[in-house]
């Protein structure tokens, strides 16, 4: 299916999904959403996607927020839809089954800070900026910001960022734990495609299960999570990678994974 708003090109199972508005520093729309929404249900049922990464249009910006224009005129149901159909979106892309990973090459600001924390890693440039200014508008985060940056940051530092709007530069994201890697303008796409080789190498239901075991794990109580993690784990024993993989270590050779 063809975006107005994104560019999607896929190669060596690599999808790269490119928020295409950079006159506009890639601000989220509803349409922009929409496509959003529609692209991961395609990548999800590609069998020959196995890693995506998600950047922005352009050297400004990965996602500088939403539309204000759109943001001023809502009424309070309308801003709760509003909220609401873009979670949705965000869900599925944490949720893709597929890693994502957000390589952030400018302002990463509101709903743009928000979509990158929805991703599986975040790899930052060195210009990256990171905030949740909603307060400044008279707003607060809608698209999960106020849910997932304690949960990534920790309670204290997330609140410092919501509450003042301030923005923060790509090192002290790496600080705080916000972003996983801080590179090179020049060598944030090299990196990002390097990690999905990497993730690709191995077997494609056991990055899968991990994934899980983490996302579902942190919303449960320790010994749940653990419960959870042997299920995981009796169920990857079930796969034909499972015995792939241990018997091409024990031939000292390279697994040849399917995804069975």
């Amino acid at each position: 299916m063809p975006f107005e708003n994104l560019l999607v090109e896929t190669r060596e199972r690599i999808a790269r999904v490119t928020l295409n508005r950079p006159h506009k520093l890639n601000a989220l729309n509803r349409a922009t959403i929409g496509e959003l929404g529609a692209c991961c249900e395609q990548l999800a049922g590609d069998p020959g996607v196995g890693v995506v990464i998600l950047t922005g249009a352009g050297e400004k910006a990965f996602v500088a927020g939403a539309d204000i224009n759109e943001l001023a005129s809502q009424t309070p149901i309308e801003g709760k839809e509003y909220g609401l159909a873009g979670q949705a979106v965000l869900n599925r892309i944490e949720n893709l089954g597929k890693p994502v990973i957000a390589a952030v090459n400018g302002y990463a600001l509101g709903g743009g800070c928000e979509l990158a924390m929805a991703c599986t890693l975040r790899i930052a440039s060195v210009n990256a900026r990171f905030g949740q200014p909603e307060v400044k508008l008279g707003i607060i985060p809608g698209y999960g910001g106020t849910q997932r940056l304690p949960r990534l940051v920790g309670t204290g530092r997330a609140l410092q960022l919501l509450l003042t709007g301030e923005q923060i530069q790509a090192d002290e994201a790496l600080r705080i734990g916000l972003v996983n890697e801080v590179v090179a303008a020049a060598e944030l796409l090299p990196r990002c495609e390097a990690i999905a080789r990497l993730i690709l190498a191995n077997a494609p239901i056991a990055v899968r299960l991990a994934t899980e075991a983490v996302y579902r794990g942190l919303q449960m109580p320790l010994a749940d999570g653990l419960y959870l993690e042997a299920t995981l784990f009796g169920l990857a024993c079930s796969t034909e990678d499972m015995k792939e993989g241990t018997r091409a270590f024990l031939e000292k050779r390279t697994a040849r994974f399917t995804g069975a």
